[in-house]
């Protein structure tokens, strides 16, 4: 017996043809006339693929065994991550096509999000922000003072990003994970 629609809420984890899903976006619909239905949009935690669905109220979900738990990144042996579990202490691969570009700003130690499902690890989220050591980068041209000037930085963890021309090396920055974009400088 599964957990009427009505009760579930956005950010939900329901199990739809043995996959599991989060509900994005959730709808009541109330027509002048028949049953009530909420209308749902649904993201695929094993592929990411999106899905829209209509239940009617009566309708009943069942719901997915997914949890999340604080973990760090270990290291990278040829296509796969691993990760440590910070409560069992297990570690966890996931080949480097299910991470994608987040791991880009991560180092050894970096604490991320797993998501399991039934016992399974089947992703993870890394933080909103880094702080990372600016190890090289080219001196500021002198003069250059318009708004907005950026320059190439290579940080601690080998990637690129750009950085305003008052950055120095040595200097510690806070990158955004998702686009690589210079947040803030950091003081020491």
């Amino acid at each position: 017996m599964g957990t009427p629609v009505e009760k579930i809420k956005k950010g939900g984890k329901v199990l739809i043809n043995d996959d599991p899903y989060e509900i994005v976006e959730i709808n009541f619909v109330k027509p002048g006339k028949g049953q009530a239905l909420y209308k749902t949009r649904l993201r695929n935690l094993l592929k990411g693929g999106m899905l829209d669905r209509t239940f009617r109220s009566g309708d009943s979900l069942d719901e997915a065994d997914v949890h999340r738990s604080d973990g760090a990144y270990s290291y990278r042996d040829g296509d796969n991550f691993y990760f440590l579990d910070n409560d069992t202490f297990e570690q966890y691969g996931l080949p480097a096509a299910v991470c994608g570009d987040q791991m880009t700003f991560l180092m050894e130690g970096s604490p991320v999000q797993l998501l399991f499902f039934n016992g399974q690890l089947i992703s993870m989220s890394p933080p909103q922000y880094v702080i990372q050591e600016v190890t090289y980068t080219e001196p500021a041209a002198k003069g250059d003072t318009a708004t907005n000037v950026t320059k190439a930085a290579t940080l601690e963890c080998g990637a690129e990003a750009q950085v305003p021309a008052f950055i120095r090396e040595g200097d510690k920055v806070k990158i955004d994970v998702e686009g690589g974009a210079y947040v803030e400088r950091v003081s020491s």
